[in-house]
């Protein structure tokens, strides 16, 4: 496929965060006819609310579910806070799931990896994720997940990390929901 759009979801808010950087080299190093774009100010979000999901959505809601509407594919990059997603992760998938059953991000194939200075490099949050965001509606292409440890490599220098990485990218990429599905 060829000029396809990735938008990633970032479950950190550190500015120096370990996966915001990730999330920027997968961005620099899209493959050719990739753009990989970083969903911004997922802080701005407010906790959902269907309240306040109606005919004034709020503006930042209104925003993210643009722009993963228009995207092809959504990569979520996070660490893992306390054995689970980050809330700011958690709530961005929420608005992205509404309205209940035309969300943005029904059908759309949806991936997850990042890194965490712990052993298991955050597997218990990005099962989370991928589970959350396939309740929501995502197509969760399971061959893309990355759970890097960072207590022994720098995931940012390492080639094998790198290449594991821009490989999950690709996956999603390449990813055929029509094909997977026969």
């Amino acid at each position: 496929m060829s000029d396809t759009r990735v938008i990633v979801l970032v479950g950190s808010l550190r500015a120096d965060s370990l996966n915001r950087k990730i999330a920027e080299t997968l961005r620099d190093q899209a493959p050719d006819g990739v753009t990989v774009e970083i969903a911004e100010n997922l802080e701005a979000l407010p906790f959902y609310n269907e309240d306040l999901d109606g005919e004034n959505v709020p503006a930042a809601a209104a925003d993210l579910r643009a722009r993963v509407a228009n995207a092809d594919r959504v990569l979520a990059v996070t660490p893992e806070y306390n054995g689970t997603m980050p809330a700011v992760l958690n709530n961005a998938i929420d608005w992205l799931s509404r309205p209940y059953g035309v969300g943005a991000i029904k059908g759309k194939p949806f991936g997850v990896v990042g890194a965490t200075p712990t052993p298991y490099g955050g597997k218990w949050a990005h099962q989370d994720t991928a589970r959350s965001a396939g309740i929501a509606g995502a197509v969760v292409v399971e061959d893309v997940t990355v759970s890097q440890s960072a207590l022994e490599v720098d995931v940012l220098t390492d080639a094998d990390v790198l290449a594991k990485l821009n490989a999950a990218v690709q996956t999603l990429v390449d990813f055929d929901a029509e094909t997977a599905a026969a």
